[in-house]
């Protein structure tokens, strides 16, 4: 009996194929930024983190999320990302062999403000009594 793609159970996490296709357009795409294929003076003026790529289940959008070199100037860093948006997928694409070439959003990555947030956390003496414990 053939697996029934729409049940209405948990939540699942994103397949193989869609974290393979993200780790490979991050790759690829954090290589263009760093060589500065995009003719784009103030874009390549940033220095850009591509942290973490996720690929929608049918692979036709991507979302990067990437952070500036020292977080500064995020806001002026996404709208550079998102003016060459076409051209950063034209880049991309040529270099991977998908079927099609992802339409791609970009987000500030948080991850790196998570961790400065948990690491303060642990300083906290109350915190650091409990750990020693």
């Amino acid at each position: 009996m053939a697996k029934n793609k729409h049940h209405d159970g948990p939540a699942r996490g994103p397949s193989q194929r869609q974290l393979r296709v993200g780790e490979l357009i991050r790759r690829t795409m954090a290589d263009v930024l760093n060589r500065g294929d995009i003719h784009d003076p103030e874009l390549n003026r940033y220095s850009i983190t591509v942290g973490e790529v996720q690929a929608s289940p049918d692979l036709k959008v991507a979302t990067a999320y990437v952070m500036p070199l020292g977080g500064d100037d995020r806001e002026g860093a996404i709208a550079a990302l998102k003016r060459n948006a076409s051209e950063i997928r034209r880049a991309v694409s040529k270099e991977l062999t998908l079927k099609y070439a992802p339409e791609l959003r970009f987000r500030i990555d948080e991850t790196f403000d998570r961790m400065d947030d948990t690491r303060r956390l642990f300083a906290e003496d109350n915190v650091r009594r409990d750990l020693d414990d």
